[in-house]
């Protein structure tokens, strides 16, 4: 590597720390990195954000370029679908040109007048970020509680206004999770407070409207420090319910919605891996629940009066090939949305069992949802449904005619035709013969089979969370540009049932490395792409996805993109004072026990950097993460500009003023998009720049 190509690297001081554990000594050159107050830490980070955009001011009219087809295609005037509840109908629009929603109910009929209940926008002014996280009504749809996140560091402030007058009430709850819920005197509601340190959301209390903050009562505090709290209503408005959660346990409160004063009940006490959820239907809590090896888990039924596991009885027993995600009630009919062989489906059943059905889909790849269905008393199901060339599209579908009618496609501005676009759905083979599920997609015309189209692989796999093929417009830019995207479903994610989860996180990790890597040797083998066309891309957990693979297989992709990657695994998990750290023992495993400690020591991408060639890397971050410190991926670059042995880019990019989702608003996160694509556009060839 010439002295030339890297003159101009920024190059972090090295401050060696030893991390001794388990009689094993880790040497830290860069630890001093996590004092976001340090201003040595902020320079170091704005000297990488000025080397990146030095290293990519070529690429600044392609940015700019792609910046604005991918607004183009969103159409500047538009509203959701409409549902209704409780007397009205409830909507939100976008305004042309405005970044943020505003949010709008109509009294009765679509016919009457709108009614703006809450303009993001005006929230926003002055402001370099705001997320709104959470709406609610009280149930005489009198007043509107909203959270509200002007850092990005997801710590909220729930604020209410009258919807009557249109005023904003005194009430403010200030430094909390933004969940929360109404009782049914319109004067109660309960909300989950964070740790201040940790940000695990550890108390329940109990506010009424018109009094103080300070006055407010602690309803529970969750003492073990895996779990994590959140509050719900139950659909029929009779309960609310406080769910304490971990990740292979459950444990739920119940009160009577009408009697806010009473105590709080135990449903299940809490067991060793026992999850369960709860619903209200008449006399009875319908339970979904891996009660008694139920893998795949299963619906339940129980008594209100008597709701403990002994009263348990099966509705919906366990199927070893279909895995059950969620379910939807309604007075006639139970919607359970499961997945068979990697896809979800939308089964339909008559609590009189008459009736027992799945919707049909129609692509080869696609992913389908339960929409928004506050009614009870209804016989239409709203559902979601998209493919990787189909956008979001909803429907109303008649549960007893089975008759669907579409409400709503996502308008794509500008000359995009679906049928220009092609998706398929494959199978690699893992290191352990394991069949892994890829989605792809590509622009017809533009495709060759010959292996000369580039192509960007992108995964996940991590918390059971399955990648299901969606649409997105704005990978349009790169298809347009005649790259193929594919979606690796490695085991770490839960697209083939809960075994899949199961064999890609704790002491099973490394499953989701290697089929990742598996994924790409398997595309570059059948010609969907060659080698020096081959790039990867993952995010968060995904991140540490990207990082690992880098680190095993460091020539198979010619340029890698990690956002907010999880990379420091070791360090972060010793660290309870980090948030997200306590919960995640059950996913990662606890490193304080040894044999955990060695696994994560093992593969964690920091941790096993080495004197070898890496692929073109760029890596993102924000200062005020909250899930992924922003420390992780800077001591990750600084450590690879250390050990690389060849001068491909290495950039980094951290947002100075957000956190773990980029930028806020509609249109500002797509500066970020654009950057990383061209990126990609530059490194296959820097002709395309202008193209």
């Amino acid at each position: 590597m010439t002295d030339s190509n890297r003159s101009k690297e920024p190059i972090a001081e090295i401050k060696p720390k030893q991390l001794p554990y388990h009689g094993h000594i880790r040497v830290d050159n860069y630890y001093w990195m996590n004092d976001r107050e340090d201003p040595n830490v902020i320079a170091y980070l704005e000297e990488e954000n000025r080397y990146l955009q030095e290293k990519l001011k070529s690429t600044e009219p392609l940015q700019e370029k792609l910046f604005e087809e991918m607004k183009g295609r969103i159409k500047k005037d538009d509203a959701s679908v409409p549902y209704f509840k409780n007397g009205y109908y409830y909507y939100s629009k976008f305004e042309s040109q405005k970044e943020y929603p505003i949010y709008c109910r109509k009294k009765g009929s679509l016919s009457a007048a709108e009614t703006i209940i809450l303009d993001v926008n005006q929230l926003a002014e002055g402001q370099s970020y705001m997320q709104v996280n959470a709406l609610g009504v009280s149930e005489d749809n009198e007043i509107l509680g909203y959270s509200e996140d002007n850092l990005g560091r997801r710590i909220y402030n729930i604020k209410f206004k009258n919807l009557g007058t249109d005023q904003p009430l005194s009430d403010q709850l200030t430094a909390v999770t933004g969940n929360f819920v109404w009782a049914n005197d319109n004067q109660t509601l309960y909300y989950t407070q964070q740790d201040p340190d940790t940000l695990r959301p550890y108390k329940v209390y109990q506010h009424l409207i018109g009094t103080n903050q300070k006055m407010d009562r602690l309803v529970y505090e969750e003492k073990d420090e895996t779990f994590i709290l959140q509050v719900k209503k139950s659909k029929s408005k009779s309960f609310l319910f406080i769910e304490s959660q971990s990740t292979l346990s459950t444990e739920y409160r119940v009160l009577r919605a009408d009697h806010p004063r009473e105590e709080w009940m135990i449903i299940q006490p809490r067991m060793k891996e026992l999850e369960y959820e709860v619903e209200h239907y008449e006399d009875k809590f319908i339970i979904r629940t891996n009660h008694n090896h139920a893998k795949n888990f299963k619906l339940v039924q129980t008594p209100i009066a008597k709701p403990s596991i002994e009263n348990w009885e099966d509705l919906v027993p366990h199927r070893h090939n279909v895995l059950i995600e969620e379910f939807e009630i309604f007075k006639h009919h139970l919607v359970i949305c499961d997945r068979f062989n990697g896809l979800n489906r939308l089964e339909i059943r008559s609590w009189d069992g008459k009736q027992n059905h799945v919707i049909r889909m129609e692509d080869p790849a696609y992913a389908v949802w339960i929409g928004n269905n506050p009614e009870f008393y209804t016989e239409i199901l709203r559902f979601g449904y998209t493919s990787l060339t189909t956008p979001n599209t909803f429907y109303d579908y008649h549960m007893d005619l089975k008759e669907k009618s579409l409400m709503k496609q996502q308008e794509v501005m500008g000359d995009f035709e679906i049928s220009d676009y092609h998706s398929e759905r494959t199978w690699a083979k893992g290191s352990d013969h394991t069949k892994i599920p890829i989605s792809l997609v590509y622009k017809k015309d533009l495709y060759n089979h010959d292996g000369t189209n580039p192509l960007l692989l992108y995964a996940y796999g991590s918390y059971g969370h399955s990648t299901d093929p969606y649409f997105s417009s704005h990978k349009l830019s790169l298809l347009d540009r005649g790259f193929v995207f594919a979606l690796a479903h490695v085991r770490g994610g839960q697209e083939m049932g809960r075994s899949w989860y199961e064999d890609g996180k704790m002491l099973n990790k490394k499953n989701t490395f290697t089929d990742f890597i598996a994924c790409g040797e398997y595309l570059i083998e059948k010609n969907y792409c060659q080698k020096d066309k081959l790039f990867a891309m993952g995010g968060s957990a995904g991140g540490l996805l990207m990082g690992a693979v880098v680190n095993i297989s460091p020539t198979l992709f010619k340029g890698v993109i990690a956002s907010v990657p999880f990379v420091d695994v070791v360090t972060t998990m010793l660290d309870e004072s980090i948030p997200l750290t306590t919960g995640e023992f059950d996913e990662w495993g606890n490193p304080k026990e040894k044999e955990y400690y060695e696994y994560m020591l093992s593969y964690s991408p920091y941790d096993n950097v080495i004197a070898q060639n890496y692929p073109h890397l760029l890596v993102t971050s924000g200062l005020h993460d909250s899930q992924v410190q922003y420390w992780e991926p800077t001591k990750w670059v600084a450590k690879l500009r250390r050990f690389r042995t060849n001068d491909n880019l290495l950039l980094l990019h951290t947002n100075m003023e957000s956190g773990h989702g980029g930028a806020s608003g509609r249109f500002k996160a797509l500066r970020e998009l654009a950057l990383q694509y061209a990126f990609l556009i530059f490194l296959l060839d820097k002709d395309l720049n202008n193209k």
